[in-house]
């Protein structure tokens, strides 16, 4: 479902993929069943395909990791965040454009 460059982070391997990262790390917070996240992963694909080798982009299964669904406060999906030095610096919430990841991407230095 997903392209080559985009990552499946889970409860398993979040800490290491995501806040110990030395690079910014995208997160989609998605499930099958939601078709705003199946519109969007086209997106996070070619942003995973423009981005490799600057940052990590993944996609996060909140049915099968809601232990970090819940400790991100992910109440809404998609819901994708972006890490730097393993904190949060940015949050989209809802189906959102390219571009404003790519801003936001661009910010951090990507």
């Amino acid at each position: 479902m997903s392209g080559a460059n985009t990552l499946e982070f889970n409860e398993g391997n979040f800490e290491k993929e995501v806040l110990q990262a030395k690079t910014p790390v995208l997160v989609d917070f998605w499930a099958e069943w939601c078709m705003p996240c199946r519109a969007l992963t086209p997106i996070i694909d070619e942003l995973a395909a423009q981005y490799a080798g600057k940052v990590k982009v993944g996609k996060l299964n909140i049915d099968q990791s809601a232990n970090l669904s819940a400790k991100y406060n992910v109440s809404s999906i998609p819901t994708v965040m972006i890490f730097n030095k393993g904190e949060v610096a940015q949050k989209f919430i809802g189906l959102r454009g390219k571009g404003d990841y790519e801003s936001a991407l661009n910010g951090l230095g990507a």
